[in-house]
C-alpha cells in the first residue's frame, strides 16, 4: 500500500539532489529514499541533507536500493543522461529510453501502488515510456511537463509588467521543449484578461513583446546550460509543487505531462496540458479553450513528440 509520507528519488545528480533538498525544506514527507547507480553519491547526499534536518522538519533520509521503494507513495525519477550544451531534448531520447527500459522493471518489482513522477528529459517521451513499461494506470504515471515552463512565463511576464508573478495566470503547453507554446488567449492577471489589464493600466504589449517573452521561456534551459552547465533549481521547485498537490490532496491545476487520449484532438501521447492533481494522481485532464492558432501549434507540437515516439518507443 502506498504511503504518501514516504517518497523516493531515483537519480542523485544536480536535479535529483536539488529536488531532495526542496522536498526536505517543504516538510511534506517523513521519509525519503535516495537511489543512484553510484551508491556512494546517494550516501553522500543523504548525509549532507540529513545535516539540514535540525533546521527543518523531522525526516528520515537514507540511501537505498530498489527493495527500499516498497510502500513509497511517490517515486520521482530524475535518472538519465544530462542535456549537454548544444544538445536538444530529442538527442537525449535514445540514451535515456534505454536506461528506462532497464530501470522501470526494477521499480515495479517492489512497488506497484505508488505514483511515478518523471523528471528526466525528454520528459514527454520518458513519461510515455514509463507508462508503457510499468503497466501502471495513466493516473499514476506523469511527468513534470510544462510546469517549469509555465513558471518561467509567469516570472518573465510579471517582470515585464512590474507585477508579482503569482498574480500572473498563463500556461505553456505541449512538448517540454522547442515546440511548446504559450496560451495567450486565456492569459490573465488575477482574473482580468491580459489585454484588458494592459488597456486599463496603459501597459502596451506589442506582438514583438509576446514573441520575445515566448522565445525567452523556450530558450531558457539552453541559456542556463550554456552558462552554468545544468538547470536544477527551477525544476526542483516545480517538483515540490507537484508533490504538495498530491500529498495534500489539493486538486490543483498544473500542466503536467500526462497521457492524452481524445483531448485536443490527440490520442496515445504524453504532453504538458492542464490537469487536476490530487492524491489519486492525475484526476482529470482539462480541455481549456484554445484559439485556432494555438490549436494548430499544439498539433504541431504533438507531431514533434510523436515523431520521436515512432522512432524509439512504439
Amino acid at each position: 500500500m502506498a504511503d504518501f509520507h514516504k517518497c523516493a528519488i531515483v537519480g542523485c545528480g544536480f536535479v535529483g539532489s536539488s529536488i531532495a533538498f526542496s522536498l526536505l525544506e517543504s516538510g511534506i514527507f517523513r521519509e525519503m529514499i535516495l537511489i543512484d547507480i553510484n551508491r556512494e553519491k546517494a550516501q553522500g547526499e543523504a548525509m549532507d541533507l540529513g545535516h539540514s534536518i535540525p533546521f527543518t522538519k523531522p525526516m528520515e533520509i537514507a540511501a537505498g536500493d530498489w527493495q527500499d521503494l516498497k510502500e513509497a507513495g511517490i517515486i520521482i525519477i530524475a535518472a538519465g543522461a544530462n542535456q549537454k550544451p548544444g544538445e536538444n531534448r530529442a538527442d537525449l531520447a535514445h540514451k535515456n529510453l534505454q536506461i528506462f527500459r532497464e530501470m522501470i522493471p526494477k521499480i515495479t518489482q517492489y512497488n506497484q501502488d505508488g505514483i511515478l513522477l518523471i523528471v528526466s528529459n525528454p520528459v514527454d517521451i520518458l513519461t510515455y515510456a514509463a507508462l508503457r513499461y510499468s503497466g501502471f494506470s495513466k493516473e499514476h504515471v506523469f511527468g513534470s511537463g510544462t510546469v517549469l515552463d509555465t513558471a518561467r512565463l509567469k516570472y518573465l511576464l510579471g517582470k515585464k509588467l512590474s507585477l508579482d508573478p503569482r498574480v500572473v495566470h498563463a500556461f505553456i503547453i505541449g512538448e517540454h521543449g522547442d515546440s511548446e507554446l504559450p496560451v495567450w488567449s486565456s492569459a490573465n492577471i488575477s482574473g482580468i484578461d491580459l489585454k484588458d489589464y494592459c488597456a486599463a493600466t496603459g501597459e502596451a504589449l506589442k506582438d514583438s513583446d509576446f514573441e520575445n517573452l515566448y522565445r525567452e521561456v523556450r530558450d531558457s534551459a539552453y541559456q542556463i546550460i550554456q552558462k552554468k552547465g545544468a538547470t536544477y533549481y527551477g525544476i526542483a521547485s516545480s517538483c515540490r509543487r507537484i508533490c504538495e498537490s498530491i500529498v495534500r490532496d489539493e486538486h490543483s491545476i498544473l500542466p503536467v505531462s500526462t497521457f492524452i487520449d481524445g483531448h485536443y484532438g490527440l490520442s496515445d501521447i504524453c504532453m504538458g496540458v492542464p490537469a487536476i492533481l490530487s492524491s489519486k494522481g492525475v484526476e482529470r485532464v482539462l480541455d481549456i479553450p484554445l484559439s485556432k492558432e494555438e490549436q494548430k501549434l499544439l498539433l504541431q507540437s504533438a507531431s514533434a513528440v510523436q515523431k520521436i515516439l515512432r522512432e524509439d518507443c512504439y
